[in-house]
């Protein structure tokens, strides 16, 4: 007997459950039960699970009936002229949808071609074992599934135009590329998902060879020309808002150019490019710590009626200002209204970001790198016929990637820039490698896709064969500028007095446990102890007791809570960190004992 089990509960048990199962699977295939149920029966439970319920990921497969799928050329003639739609072909039970549990009884065929009478459904398209992202790696089956999965995660970094209405917008940080382009090798996909309305890269020469060495470790060398004709130039959009707040006691801030007696007031410098109204003008170049809307702010806390009657003294200055390490230029100033009523000012700034030494690349292979070396086109390699790449592409990134889907592309872009086509790369039906080298043959190149090249230096002709073509590639969103960090001073955290932690808090730069460890193999014991000093404090510490003491300088006083006036002390220098946790300790009612000893006897 197999118990039966209806959304997760016990309803009853049944003496046949193979049968039971068959029946409601022809019953939901003639209509007679909902097309949302599914069923599946587990031998070693011995139990079967019949589901209705919201929530369950579904997908569609035609249904295969002693070897023969149910979708016939009649049911495709047919939905080529409109005659049927895809719910017909669900209402007549040639296609139906399985869940997680029903998929487990079933065995899939992938291909019509080999169907065997033990398969229970066919694969409406073998593509859809990818999702969208993966699905828009031109050849993936040429390549392993981690290329692809990574390939799929670098179309969501890379930049493209991803809006038309982008004026109108003020989205917290986004990029896009000047010149996108529609690639050349290209999948099914790419047509689903309207891909020429908003592309996110561009079709470049791309030759396979060493170069010097600065496209090791997976760096890219790329031909200065391109980026001064305008390859993969960027711009990148960040918005600032200020608003008016309101405070209990009927005070507001107020929009406005500070006062110099304002407390807090910058320098008249800071405040240049603010017009009357204190906000900034459009299209004005502005630096890190330039005002961009002005605003003053009542005091914080009203320690007396006094302050209330002071007008300027006792406002204090909020401004909006640029962030630390940024610049650019204000691309839009919006001023408007906040959902409770006060006004609200958006500035958009603007900053073109050229392709420097550090910034992010890819294909759509998963072969990511930065750039290593920019090259005068003069001293760039170029074929017989003058054509120079724009990125030059180590060898060494192929052989233990194994992502040969990356070479073909490069076939392909060659063959389909020569014919002016686009060609098809979509999983496993796509134009395949021996089609490409014919066609490159009949274009008057070789079939395998190399060329003879000569050395832009010296003139002189390389003796390999360079593989040479064209490959579409994504700018990705990780660029220097928005990483580049250096601090020698800077603000601390109140508690800890440790630096501030991170690039926009202006923070510090961390020397971790192995860095600490370097300096202690090197022996450079000084250089040590001044990289552990961010948070150097020296301390009063009594010698009897062991406690922390007080030093009054002005009248050469020490006390010691414990021991009282003119207690003996002894100056301690310490981490502020180590002495935050002396006061945390004494708050738990711990004794934390100093013991304090001559040098001398530590020497010894």
């Amino acid at each position: 007997m197999a118990n039966i089990f209806l959304n997760g509960k016990f309803v009853g048990t049944h003496d046949n459950p193979k049968k039971l199962v068959s029946e409601i699977k022809e019953m939901r295939r003639d209509g007679r039960l909902p097309s949302e149920t599914n069923v599946a029966f587990f031998k070693e439970e011995d139990s079967v699970y019949i589901l209705s319920d919201k929530g369950r990921a579904r997908r569609p497969l035609i249904i295969v009936k002693n070897g023969k799928s149910l979708l016939t050329k009649e049911h495709i003639e047919k939905l080529k002229k409109n005659e049927i739609t895809w719910d017909d072909l669900v209402k007549e039970g040639v296609i139906e949808y399985l869940d997680a549990e029903e998929e487990e009884n079933a065995y899939i065929a992938f291909d019509e071609k080999k169907l065997t009478p033990e398969h229970t459904h066919l694969e409406i398209s073998p593509t859809v074992i990818m999702g969208p992202q993966a699905n828009m790696v031109p050849y993936p089956q040429n390549s392993l599934s981690y290329r692809i999965t990574l390939g799929a995660k670098m179309t969501k970094q890379a930049l493209g135009l991803y809006t038309a209405n982008l004026p109108l917008r003020a989205d917290t940080d986004v990029s896009i590329i000047h010149y996108p382009q529609f690639p050349i090798v290209k999948t099914q996909m790419y047509d689903l998902l309207r891909f020429e309305d908003h592309p996110v890269g561009q079709n470049v020469i791309v030759a396979i060879m060493p170069f010097d060495g600065y496209n090791i470790q997976d760096a890219v060398v790329i031909n200065q020309a391109s980026i001064d004709r305008g390859l993969f130039r960027a711009t990148t959009f960040k918005p600032y808002v200020c608003e008016e707040l309101r405070y209990p006691g009927g005070q507001t801030d107020s929009i406005s150019l500070p006062d110099k007696e304002v407390k807090g007031y910058r320098t008249e410098h800071a405040y240049r490019y603010l017009e009357e109204d204190g906000i900034v003008y459009p299209e004005v170049k502005v630096e890190a710590g330039d005002v961009l809307v002005g605003k003053v702010s009542p005091p914080r806390f009203l320690s007396s009626l006094e302050e209330l009657r002071v007008g300027t003294e006792a406002q204090r200055e909020t401004s909006t200002t640029l962030a630390h390490g940024e610049k650019g230029v204000v691309d839009s100033v919006l001023v408007s209204e906040s959902e409770e009523g006060n006004k609200f000012v958006k500035v958009k700034i603007r900053d073109e970001r050229i392709p420097e030494l550090g910034d992010k690349f890819a294909s759509r292979h998963g072969q990511k790198g930065v750039i290593g070396l920019i090259v005068p086109e003069e001293d760039m390699p170029f074929t017989e016929d003058g054509i120079v790449p724009d990125i030059i592409f180590s060898a060494h990134s192929i052989p233990t990637r194994m992502t040969i889907g990356h070479l073909i592309e490069i076939i392909g872009g060659k063959v389909g820039a020569l014919n002016g086509k686009n060609v098809d790369a979509t999983a496993f039906q796509s134009v395949d490698e021996f089609t490409l080298r014919r066609m490159l043959k009949e274009a008057g190149f070789r079939e395998d896709g190399t060329e003879e090249m000569y050395d832009g230096r010296t003139g002189r002709r390389f003796e390999a064969k360079i593989f040479v073509g064209s490959q579409y590639y994504y700018r990705l969103k990780h660029m220097v500028a928005n990483k580049l960090h250096a601090r020698s001073r800077g603000p601390v955290q109140l508690l800890t007095r440790q630096p501030t932690e991170g690039r926009a808090k202006e923070g510090g730069l961390r020397l971790g446990e192995m860095e600490k460890d370097c300096f202690v193999a090197h022996g450079s014991a000084l250089l040590l102890k001044e990289r552990f000093d961010s948070d150097r404090t020296i301390v009063p510490i009594c010698k009897k007791c062991g406690m922390v003491a007080i030093y009054n300088k002005f009248k050469n006083k020490t006390i010691c809570p414990v021991c009282g006036e003119d207690a003996p002390i002894e100056f301690v220098e310490m981490a502020y960190a180590f002495k935050l946790l002396l006061d945390e300790l004494k708050s738990m009612g711990i004794y934390p004992k100093l013991n304090i000893k001559p040098k001398f006897e530590v020497e010894k």
